[in-house]
């Protein structure tokens, strides 16, 4: 589909749910948000956000209180899912894609096998955020815009650092900073710092890591007990597989962490070798090459 086909179903709508995938992380939610402020500063339509409940360290971004965490019966004109390698990761609110009149997919990870009415699965984007300013009008985006795909490119490329960084990645980076984006803040603060229940919960992690396969893999297993003595929460396991995965000698990193009674999270990295996305895929996840779940 081409650029205009994006911006003419938002046109012809005129209430928009955008809705991302379960666990939110640092791209989901500034691509979310930064849809979100792309819409309401360029159109006049009633738009609303559908996200669990993300980190607190996001809630800088322009009317990111206003992202809705539970389903509504609303039925919207346009649902705009995106970072979702398929329909089923918006969790409890794929409801709200399944009854929408028209739906659209925005993504980027090689596993999407494409859904919706149209879908725009760029592979070669570094991260959501850059898939949709790819889409979008350039020279309409905003400072508030800027700042969350700014922050989704930040966190999907690991600060510029992972196997997707991209000249192209790079030149949309600048261009969003030149819009109003603070590289140093939205870094420190949004990436880097760490609270101190997050600190215990990865202290926990690596005290737990086991290695394989000649150091080449590395795995950790955090159960509710260990949430419950370090009083974290799910939304503190970001950063650990990363931790994990810069450990000297590791190809790959496997974070396997408690969700429910009976259910795990599992997050894989790889560094130069491992095609994790296959792994992943093959046990009903998916992802990038380099970065995958399930």
């Amino acid at each position: 589909m081409e650029k205009n086909d994006f911006l003419n179903m938002i046109e012809e709508a005129e209430t928009i749910a955008i809705t991302g995938h379960v666990r939110p992380d640092g791209d989901c939610v500034g691509s979310t948000i930064g849809l979100y402020n792309y819409i309401i500063s360029n159109y006049d339509k009633e738009v609303q956000v559908y996200l669990e409940e993300f980190s607190k360290d996001f809630l800088f971004l322009h009317d990111a209180d206003k992202v809705l965490h539970t389903v509504s019966g609303q039925v919207y004109d346009l649902c705009i899912a995106v970072d979702c390698g398929d329909a089923e990761r918006q969790g409890s609110f794929l409801p709200i894609f399944e009854h929408a009149k028209h739906t659209m997919c925005v993504d980027h990870h090689i596993s999407n096998q494409g859904f919706g009415e149209v879908f725009f699965v760029d592979t070669e984007a570094c991260s959501a955020a850059e898939a949709l300013y790819k889409r979008m009008e350039q020279e309409k985006i905003n400072k508030y815009t800027a700042e969350a795909l700014y922050m989704g490119i930040v966190h999907d490329t690991g600060v510029f650092k992972h196997s997707n960084t991209t000249k192209r990645a790079m030149q949309i980076a600048g261009d969003l900073i030149e819009k109003g984006a603070n590289p140093a803040f939205i870094i420190d603060e949004t990436f880097y710092k760490k609270t101190f229940v997050q600190n215990l919960l990865l202290g926990t992690a690596l005290t737990k890591a086991k290695q394989f396969a000649d150091g080449k893999i590395i795995c950790t297993v955090l159960t509710a007990e260990d949430f419950e003595k370090t009083g974290a929460s799910k939304i503190d396991t970001d950063g650990i597989v990363d931790q994990l995965r810069i450990t000297e000698g590791t190809e790959t990193a496997v974070f396997i962490y408690q969700t429910d009674t009976d259910e795990y999270k599992v997050s894989l990295r790889s560094n130069y070798i491992v095609n994790v996305s296959a792994i992943a895929c093959k046990h009903g996840g998916g992802g990038h090459v380099r970065a995958s779940g399930y």
